[in-house]
């Protein structure tokens, strides 16, 4: 029970994280939506995301861990089918220069806004259990 309230807590303040950060998620009732979205989002960590695992293990061996970003992408995709209210629609980022480097701007909706959403919210979501281990 502990560790299901913990993986509930770290997913809603990633996805919270990631809502402030990079935008292009439309929540229709706002923190309610974020909140059954969180849930949603740990029960499918907890029961689908070990299947998709197995069931991917050969592509996941062959590449090396990556293919584990696409099945986060999956799960990510499922809970925006699962919770009403909650879509991933146009991502774009404004661009970022320091000094001589130097980030070009760009949008991305469908696809590739899920996967880019999807990289954010593992590495917060990391970041949050290896502060709490």
């Amino acid at each position: 029970m502990k560790s299901i309230i913990r993986s509930f807590l770290i997913n809603l303040a990633s996805l919270w994280l990631v809502t402030q950060l990079l935008g292009g998620f439309n929540l229709a009732h706002g923190y309610e939506t974020l909140a059954v979205a969180a849930a949603v989002l740990g029960i499918f960590n907890l029961l689908v995301r070990p299947i998709l695992n197995i069931l991917f293990l050969p592509l996941n061996l062959i590449t090396l861990g990556t293919f584990r970003w696409i099945i986060n992408v999956a799960t990510l995709y499922l809970v925006t089918l699962a919770v009403p209210g909650f879509s991933i629609g146009l991502f774009s980022f404004p661009g970022f220069t320091y000094n001589s480097f130097n980030l070009p701007s760009f949008t991305a909706s469908g696809f590739p806004a899920l996967i880019l959403i999807s990289f954010v919210l593992s590495i917060f979501s990391s970041f949050f259990y290896w502060l709490i281990k």
